[in-house]
């Protein structure tokens, strides 16, 4: 579905020093990490566990991300701050983000692909073209058997995106008059969840089939929260992020949808979020 650009880019007073060591919106200083080199480093910031876990998932790396149309931002799921990692430099006009599960992050614009350095915000061109605005990594074994996909949709065709030429090709379509109206995650070992727009509802969230794009089950709407434009996951729950500048975190029970508002203390007024991705590796049950 194409984005309607009403809201400019959020204006940011927060200084935020290169190498991670992102400003807390709640007033903060956010804590330093270990800064990543080159675009889309794979530093780990926030390790809470290693070995075992979930699903096989051994690397617990506690975050996820949204972004504006300039600036990224990264939410702690263990503790709900956020902090801004900083503007995007060498990208802008940012309509969504992914991160496959060594924690590569890639953006799209509505021109263009680009590698993101999640650490510095740092942009690499990749590639122009027409790219979507509802972008995940799906795990390996589901579009292709050796790798991990990029993918998004189109509205309702499910497509895959060459992370290193930009080429795009079709896989398929979510059908029973869904389109997409945000974002796509995935999890290995998990699920993969879309949200959606249809005649009877505005936004709900879809579970679907990561090798077709196909719906598997609706899952229900997202209560007032409309144009969610980001969806995440990490540790059992999903976070939304909305086109209004809104973060909830969304618990899936007995197929109905439970959301529960975030807040985002000293946030500006002008906040919008255009997109948002965690990676493929984040564990699939909560973690304590």
């Amino acid at each position: 579905m194409e984005r309607i650009f009403l809201v400019g880019a959020a204006l940011l007073t927060f200084a935020c020093s290169a190498g991670g060591g992102g400003s807390s919106l709640n007033g903060s200083s956010g804590s330093g990490a270990a800064s990543g080199t080159g675009t889309g480093g794979s530093t780990t910031v926030a390790t809470v566990g290693a070995g075992g876990g979930s699903g096989g998932q051994g690397d617990l790396v506690a975050e996820v991300y949204g972004h504006s149309a300039t600036e990224l931002y990264k939410l702690d799921p263990l503790t709900h701050e956020v902090t801004v990692v900083g503007p995007f430099n060498g990208c802008s006009q940012v309509i969504d983000i992914a991160i496959d599960k060594d924690h590569n992050m890639y953006g799209t614009t509505d021109t263009g692909l680009y590698a993101i350095n999640r650490m510095t915000a740092a942009c690499t061109f990749i590639a122009s073209g027409s790219y979507p605005n509802s972008l995940s990594f799906v795990p390996a074994g589901t579009v292709d058997p050796n790798e991990e996909a990029l993918v998004g949709y189109f509205g309702s065709d499910y497509v895959r995106i060459d992370k290193q030429t930009g080429n795009v090709t079709n896989i398929g379509s979510v059908t029973s008059g869904y389109a997409s109206s945000g974002d796509i995650v995935s999890v290995k070992g998990g699920s993969t969840y879309v949200t959606v727009k249809s005649f009877e509802c505005d936004d709900c969230i879809l579970e679907v089939n990561p090798s077709t794009g196909d719906l598997v089950q609706e899952l229900g709407p997202v209560g007032a929260y409309t144009d969610v434009f980001g969806l995440t996951f990490w540790g059992g729950k999903a976070y939304g992020f909305s086109d209004d500048g809104e973060l909830f975190e969304v618990t899936f029970m007995g197929g109905n949808v439970t959301t529960t508002i975030i807040p985002i203390p000293n946030a500006p007024q002008t906040l919008s979020f255009w997109g948002a991705g965690s990676s493929t590796s984040a564990p699939v049950d909560p973690v304590e």
